[in-house]
């Protein structure tokens, strides 16, 4: 009898919980999946470059997840073709690329469509010469911030003092109930 009222305690302490978290976070997972996946991988190499500068575009082949011809786009240079049998290409970055901004450069295989950035050099004219070690996993890309931007302290201390409430009433309503089947 002592289980059923602990663990009817505790799941209304968990119920209490899901219900004061904020639909933000609630969301935060689908929110972070911006369905990146692909069955090949791929990466630009380097990273930040300068304005006029050249990349390697790079394409993992290898367990069959691109078997047609490739094409690599974006903002900041010509399309790019990678023929089958083919794993990387080189292209120049235009020499009007914004000093300090971001590049979203996606990777297109048999239909499927993968992205990732290139970042322009702020002025320096400095690049990262090292390359990626390895092409850009074939996971989620999550995004900036986490899933807990946008929390305050209020809300922290509000969805706190509620489940803290609830299992005291729950811890409570089980004492009480002890002392009444005793007598």
């Amino acid at each position: 009898m002592r289980a059923i009222r602990v663990a009817s305690a505790a799941l209304l302490g968990l119920g209490t919980l899901a219900l004061s978290c904020p639909p933000a976070v609630a969301g935060a997972a689908a929110a972070q999946r911006d369905d990146n996946i692909t069955p090949f991988g791929f990466s630009v190499a380097p990273t930040t470059i300068s304005a006029g500068g050249q990349v390697s575009l790079r394409l993992e082949r290898g367990q069959g997840g691109c078997k047609g011809t490739a094409t690599v786009t974006s903002g900041i240079f010509s399309t790019v073709t990678i023929r089958p049998g083919h794993n990387s290409a080189t292209t120049q970055v235009d020499y009007d690329a914004k000093a300090g901004a971001s590049y979203r450069v996606t990777f297109t295989c048999d239909g499927v469509s993968g992205w990732t950035d290139l970042a322009i050099a702020d002025g320096g004219g400095r690049t990262n010469p090292t390359p990626a070690p390895y092409p850009v996993p074939r996971g989620v890309h999550a995004g900036e911030g986490g899933s807990a931007g946008g929390f305050d302290a209020k809300e922290i201390g509000l969805g706190a003092a509620l489940v803290a409430g609830s299992v005291g009433v729950a811890w409570h309503l089980a004492r009480r109930r002890d002392g009444q089947d005793g007598a």
